[in-house]
């Protein structure tokens, strides 16, 4: 069983994987006022996110931020 935050952090992945994103998009987005709900923080600590710098810079999957896309897809 997946855990809730598994499965957000899942969403964000694919989210980003979707089409060409900004970090101030991705900031928009996935905004929370819940410090304890740090989706895309915590997937940038584990590298499966990488942002240019600026709001103008491009947020890209890593290639372990691809593989654990890629494992979910296969398992499912």
């Amino acid at each position: 069983m997946t855990s809730p935050h598994e499965s957000l952090t899942l969403q964000l992945l694919e989210w980003v994987a979707d089409k060409p994103r900004t970090r101030a998009e991705l900031m928009d987005a996935w905004k929370t006022s819940c410090p304890r709900l740090s989706i895309w923080e915590d997937a940038c600590a584990d590298k499966l996110i990488g942002c240019g710098l600026g709001p103008d810079g491009f947020v890209f999957l890593t290639d372990e931020g691809k593989r654990r896309l890629l494992s979910q897809a296969l398992s499912a």
